[in-house]
């Protein structure tokens, strides 16, 4: 499973280093994510830097009372691609 992050850090990451960003499956390592990227996209890819993004507890106050819960941990990848080439996330809607 993989899904590009389009938040604002994000973009400024792709403008400036020519990095994107991702969100990958947990059990995924560099070197799956690397030959998915370079498959799915047609990039050359230089580096994957990986970062486990843990749940942030969220809460909320209702009629029936206060309601917790948490957001469910992530991991995200940050991929450089070659000087020259880019990624196109809006080609395929």
């Amino acid at each position: 499973m993989i899904k590009p992050i389009v938040t604002e850090k994000a973009t400024r990451l792709t403008d400036k280093l020519n990095r994107y960003t991702f969100r990958v499956s947990p059990d995924a390592n560099k070197f799956q994510i690397k030959d998915l990227v370079e498959k799915l996209y047609g990039v050359k890819v230089v580096a994957v830097n990986t970062m486990v993004q843990r749940g942030k507890n969220k809460s909320r106050y209702t009629k029936s009372g206060l309601l917790r819960g948490k957001t469910a941990a992530y991991k995200k990848a940050v991929i450089t691609v070659a000087d020259g080439q880019t990624i196109d996330f809006y080609s395929n809607i």
